[in-house]
């Protein structure tokens, strides 16, 4: 099977039009002149959507708990003050999202015995690890969620809004037009979220006082750190060996 040619070499793109002399000006002339395909105008447009915005209902509610008597028990006054539904959803969220993140890696892994790496890029061993991070990440959820009396499989809203969210991710790194270090771009989107994610959970835990908790999304934490520190140094060290000429023809 033939290795596909780097999106970096030149070729044929006909997607801009400043350098075509004849063809450039007629395009935008002809847009001027032509009619919208219906009546109205952007600020009507806008204010559309103004109102559909404050017509609009949530995307969702949190259930109520499967144990009350046992959260009240255990976690004394996390009911209080809407604590108990922030913190179900944001867990919610992250179980959402880590469920991706395995998909996310098992497409990387894909991706990369498809195609070459670089030197001082990913290795099957390291995407390998990073997967079952992520699936540990999803289980550690998962069992905080049933301790809290909590429904696991509930699409809360903050996970309805990931959902949506990564799914252009899953679907950059699962085209198989999309290069290894293009995939790595939409990866390095991902840990940016999750880890920006793990952080708020910590706070959250340290808010309603569940320090056993916050001590266990700390380490999940450090884990999607190294995981986004690791893919940038992947996609800057491939950056270098393009800018250089040094790059594989495949990778």
């Amino acid at each position: 099977m033939k290795s596909p040619d780097r999106p970096t070499d030149l070729d044929i793109n006909r997607t801009g039009i400043f350098l075509s002399p004849l063809d450039g000006p007629a395009t935008v002339e002809a847009a001027r002149q032509s009619r919208p395909t219906s009546p109205g105008t952007e600020q009507e447009l806008a204010e559309l959507r103004r109102q559909f915005a404050e017509e609009a209902h949530p995307i969702g509610h949190m259930p109520p708990p499967l144990a009350v008597r046992a959260v009240l028990q255990e976690f004394k006054g996390l009911i209080h003050g809407h604590r108990y539904g922030v913190l179900l959803d944001k867990l919610g969220e992250r179980l959402a999202f880590e469920r991706t993140g395995v998909r996310l890696f098992d497409a990387l892994i894909v991706k990369l015995e498809a195609q070459d790496t670089w030197d001082g890029g990913p290795t099957l061993e390291t995407l390998v690890e990073f997967r079952g991070d992520e699936a540990n990440h999803f289980t550690l959820i998962h069992e905080v969620l049933v301790h809290l009396g909590a429904d696991p499989t509930v699409v809360t809203p903050s996970a309805d809004l990931v959902g949506v969210e990564s799914l252009g991710l899953l679907q950059t790194i699962a085209d198989p037009r999309t290069t290894l270090a293009q995939s790595l771009h939409a990866q390095m989107v991902a840990e940016l979220v999750d880890a920006a994610g793990w952080d708020q959970l910590c706070m959250l835990a340290g808010v309603v006082e569940q320090q056993p908790l916050a001590a266990k999304f700390r380490a999940a934490h450090a884990q999607e750190v190294h995981h986004r520190d690791t893919v940038i140094a992947w996609l800057n060290r491939h950056a270098e060996l393009a800018a250089l000429g040094e790059l594989k023809y495949s990778a």
